[in-house]
């Protein structure tokens, strides 16, 4: 029984529940739309939240049967179940492949809509486990498209248009986080002097750094100007968005000591689950937003 619950667990483990937070973005075209006490939209969003979570643990357990021989010299990916022995690459690469079979026959049965942006999804991914994750900044992009990706798959499964200003920070505050990433990655080479992956070396830690900033600044500009133009002040209904960027910039701004002052930014979902001031901020801008432009409708 005892290697029963242990196998279930390294199952759970291997799929990166964790990771499904930034899942979390398939649900912003509801939120943005009005439509996010809708019970219609929910669910479509909500069934589109899970093929979609079970797409990416597909790809993270592929990427894991790839990446098996260098997390086992990284210092916490080394635990992972491929990297320690704990599951098998032929049972993990089953395991994917259901997941994978679940989700897209989940989504062709009652979402077939979605189901384009989902298969660009793993397509790009693949090709990115097995050879653009070793290219560098063409490895950060991809990782940033993903998060636009999931906008196109909530906006597709409630059947509303994505305004050009959501897709544009969305890009951006994702590709400032994989770049925070990346350099998590540079530091632990500095510190140890083993390359986790072969994109390092095309990254310093100077040229991450210059190129953090680039992105949290237009990120800040991109949420400023999208808060006080007037096609989004007459669609939302309130001239009083703008007020919500405090708490933007207060979130890069912590997500900024977070990797330059705490040196940890190796997890970006375990940041963010982990970090109460982080939840707290993005608590704040939910509420903010919520009573300026639900209560203004």
């Amino acid at each position: 029984m005892g290697w029963v619950l242990v196998s279930i667990l390294n199952i759970f483990y291997l799929m990166r529940f964790h990771q499904y937070i930034k899942n979390l973005f398939i649900f912003l075209p509801a939120f943005f739309s009005f439509r996010f006490f809708d019970e219609g939209s929910i669910i479509n969003s909500l069934f589109a939240f899970i093929c979609f979570c079970f797409c990416a643990s597909a790809i993270y357990i592929i990427n894991d049967i790839v990446d098996a021989p260098s997390d086992r010299i990284h210092p916490s990916k080394r635990n992972r179940p491929i990297a320690s022995g704990k599951i098998k690459p032929k049972v993990a690469l089953l395991i994917a492949l259901a997941l994978l079979f679940i989700a897209v026959g989940g989504l062709l049965w009652l979402l077939s809509n979605v189901i384009l942006p989902v298969v660009i999804y793993i397509v790009i991914n693949l090709f990115y486990s097995f050879k653009f994750k070793h290219i560098p900044i063409i490895d950060v992009f991809i990782i940033a498209s993903g998060f636009v990706i999931r906008l196109f798959v909530g906006a597709l499964s409630i059947n509303v248009p994505l305004s050009e200003w959501i897709i544009v920070m969305t890009f951006l505050l994702a590709l400032f986080l994989a770049l925070a990433k990346r350099r998590d990655d540079v530091i632990l080479y500095e510190n140890s002097g083993e390359k986790m992956r072969k994109v390092i070396d095309g990254y310093n830690r100077q040229f991450l750094d210059i190129a953090m900033a680039i992105s949290a600044s237009v990120v800040m500009i991109a949420y400023i100007l999208w808060s006080i133009s007037p096609e989004v002040k007459l669609r939302l209904h309130s001239d009083y968005l703008y007020l919500t960027s405090i708490f933007v910039l207060a979130g890069i701004f912590r997500y900024m000591q977070v990797t330059f002052v705490e040196q940890k930014s190796g997890n970006p979902s375990k940041i963010i689950l982990q970090d109460r001031f982080l939840q707290s901020v993005i608590l704040c801008w939910l509420i903010g937003f919520w009573i300026l432009m639900y209560m203004g409708n």
